[in-house]
């Protein structure tokens, strides 16, 4: 699944991104009604494009697609930025358009969550943030919820794992005294080292 941001451009520029990322093979991807780059004057705060640029960006984005298994999200940081009238009418306008899923971000309560599926019959995506009691994975998906990230942790967590073990390399700590190190079946499972054996058996032994 691949944040498409806002498409790099207009309407033929989100066409030609979504054709772009077919075929380099995505499963899925996502294309926002936020005003990108951020103009001038407008650090500190986000600004949405009108409901009518962000439609045609939509279709754009379906007429780009020529695999119909290519998962397309219309995604919209209404909830947080304006209102939640304005994200309903997003929502629904980009569900008539045809997108396969809604991606919301800035969604903070159930009340909100439960105001858009309410309206809304395709696959919701959230982009967390919401309140501790709305991270029940059994309410989420009776809400229709099918993704909800949860921050940059993972990221943040491997930045700080490949700092900690540079420093204590760099102290002289020996490499068998270092924390937090993958084991080898593990290397091999993420790495898919039978499958690479596999084919050295199949294709380079006489």
């Amino acid at each position: 699944m691949v944040d498409a941001d806002h498409g790099y451009g207009n309407a033929l520029n989100v066409k030609r991104t979504v054709e772009e990322l077919e075929m380099a093979g995505v499963s899925g991807l996502s294309i926002e009604d936020t005003e990108l780059p951020q103009p001038f004057g407008s650090v500190g705060y986000t600004k949405l494009l009108s409901i009518s640029e962000g439609i045609g960006k939509m279709k754009a984005a379906l007429d780009g697609r020529q695999d119909p298994n290519l998962v397309i999200a219309g995604r919209t940081s209404a909830p947080g930025v304006t209102n939640m009238e304005d994200a309903l009418e997003r929502a629904m306008a980009y569900e008539k358009v045809g997108v396969d899923a809604i991606f919301l971000v800035g969604v903070k309560s159930k009340e909100q969550l439960e105001k858009i599926s309410d309206v809304i019959s395709i696959p919701i995506i959230l982009g967390g943030g919401g309140s501790s009691d709305m991270m029940d994975l059994d309410y989420l998906s009776a809400k229709n919820v099918r993704i909800c990230l949860q921050g940059h942790q993972p990221f943040s967590a491997a930045v700080k794992a490949i700092y900690d073990t540079m420093k204590a390399l760099r102290e002289g700590t020996p490499t068998q005294d270092l924390q937090g190190i993958a084991s080898a079946e593990l290397m091999g499972r993420v790495t898919k080292n039978q499958d690479y054996k596999d084919m050295f058996d199949k294709y380079l032994k006489e």
